[in-house]
């Protein structure tokens, strides 16, 4: 037997079958997220003082070596909860917010049982499946992030908007599967804006190229003209080849005259989240 080939079923040893098998189960394994809560931390303030929990989201059935994590206090749960309850009320019978304490809230053991209970609830809720494809269930997640993004983005702090902005991504990439291709676009064209004003032509061409398959597929006018936009001006500038943007650009024009918004990019990118 050529020994650069790979062996054939009769010749696989029964370790090797086993390997195999394993391998074939755990790529058919149904994605799904996983939250942790490993950490809070009771944040002192002039008049008042609260906790907050450091919430990580993994995802499962894949390797998945990025732990990402937000910092979200108890009554942001409770406002999520209050929200899904308005759109899914019979749908959560089930799932059961722990309840709000009127003493002994920054107690260690305390703390430590809701650090748990909230890990859980957030278990529930995604078993959930009309909520794990709620956009509220997403905005959890990401939206108090995007708006400090956006925020320093209008403040011309491109360096620390787009770390805020890379990490929403690596959390809206984990939630892609059960949320529309759509979800990605404000903070991907944000990220290309901060590239492109940071002069780092290069990503920011590959962030823009990453967001328009999704703005191309839903229609999303203003952003795709915006989009292609930066990319032909980008693009000059990396030297790449242009043609097939120019066209698909003085195409859209052509087919959308008087529709098809004319602002930039950065000027699209920052009435988001006002």
């Amino acid at each position: 037997m050529d020994p650069d080939e790979p062996p054939t079923g009769s010749s696989l040893t029964t370790k090797q079958l086993q390997q195999n098998l394993k391998a074939v189960k755990q790529r058919e394994r149904p994605l799904r997220l996983l939250f942790e809560i490993p950490s809070s931390q009771i944040i002192e303030q002039t008049l008042s003082r609260h906790v907050v929990y450091a919430v990580v989201v993994m995802r499962s059935g894949s390797f998945d070596s990025s732990r990402v994590s937000v910092e979200r206090r108890y009554s942001d749960f409770s406002r999520l909860h209050q929200q899904l309850l308005e759109e899914f009320d019979e749908e959560l019978e089930e799932v059961v917010l722990p309840r709000k304490l009127l003493t002994g809230n920054f107690n260690s053991e305390v703390i430590s049982e809701r650090r748990l209970a909230l890990q859980d609830y957030l278990a529930m809720l995604f078993a959930v499946r009309s909520v794990r494809h709620s956009r509220l269930f997403s905005d959890f997640f990401t939206e108090p992030e995007q708006r400090r993004a956006h925020s320093l983005l209008r403040a011309g702090q491109f360096g620390p908007a787009m770390e805020q902005l890379q990490a929403v991504i690596q959390i809206q990439e984990k939630l892609l599967p059960w949320q529309k291709p759509t979800l990605m676009v404000a903070s991907l064209s944000a990220l290309a804006v901060c590239h492109r004003d940071l002069e780092d032509p290069d990503q920011a061409f590959a962030a823009a190229h990453r967001a328009l398959p999704a703005v191309r597929r839903y229609g999303l006018k203003a952003y795709r003209a915006a989009l292609l936009e930066l990319l032909l001006d980008v693009g000059y500038q990396l030297g790449r080849p242009v043609a097939q943007i120019q066209e698909e650009l003085t195409t859209l024009r052509d087919a959308e005259r008087g529709e098809v918004s004319y602002r930039s990019l950065k000027e699209i990118v920052v009435q988001e989240f006002i």
